[in-house]
């Protein structure tokens, strides 16, 4: 029986969460899986946080981890980490551009590989953003010695106890790139799958603020100072 933690970052997602959540419960039953389903709501200042206190509350297999402020997408991801209990840990985020049909087809490979590290296809994102996210990429690998095709793609499959090996800094958007660079540097094996990419059903994207940009690369000239030395 698979053991795995699946959690989904989110904020400000009232009207994506629910539909999200409920899909992953219908996959993870047909899975016939010993599961957990953790929504992280990262300072949401819509109703975000209420529902995924009401789904909480209609089903215990669902738990919700609550971020007074907004502390960032890093910090959603660490507090997702921490509060997951099974063998595995997936994660995609809350806005539902993503189908968790596509995960059970990973949970082959991690009788080989240590992470599963999804690639987008065909990016539904604008020009600007898919720029920069392959520049970003680029950036990434050539710092740390990665050979990864989309540092950011929101789709991750881990073993667990990776986390209890490393010890992450970055709470914003440097977070993957941390998580990666800090696992290949301890030998864990990663393997690259692709997956579709939707369009966002509802709401706004927050990830490409100026904020956010200069954010992770000032948590990116610390990281690299920090592996370089062994921290």
């Amino acid at each position: 029986m698979v053991s795995i933690s699946v959690f989904f970052p989110c904020y400000n997602e009232q009207e994506n969460v629910g539909r999200t959540v409920e899909k992953a419960l219908d996959v993870m039953e047909k899975l016939n899986a010993d599961f957990e389903v953790i929504i992280i709501d990262d300072g949401s200042s819509d109703g975000t946080g209420q529902i995924a206190d009401e789904i909480a509350g209609r089903d215990g297999r669902v738990n919700v981890v609550h971020h007074e402020a907004n502390l960032g997408y890093g910090a959603a991801l660490q507090s997702g980490f921490k509060a997951a209990t099974k063998e595995l840990v997936f994660y995609t985020d809350g806005d539902g551009q993503f189908d968790i049909n596509e995960m059970p087809p990973l949970l082959d490979l991690m009788e080989q590989y240590d992470i599963v590290s999804c690639y987008r296809l065909n990016r539904q994102d604008s020009i600007i953003r898919k720029i920069n996210g392959w520049c970003w990429t680029k950036l990434i690998c050539m710092m740390f010695g990665l050979k990864i095709r989309d540092i950011d793609c929101a789709f991750k499959l881990y073993k667990r106890e990776i986390f209890d090996k490393i010890e992450l800094s970055s709470t914003g958007a440097l977070i993957d790139a941390e998580i990666l660079a800090r696992a290949a540097r301890k030998g864990y094996r990663i393997i690259q799958k692709g997956v579709h990419h939707y369009p966002r059903p509802a709401g706004e994207q927050s990830g490409a603020s100026l904020r956010v940009i200069l954010r992770a690369f000032k948590e990116l000239i610390k990281l690299q100072s920090r592996i370089r030395s062994g921290n």
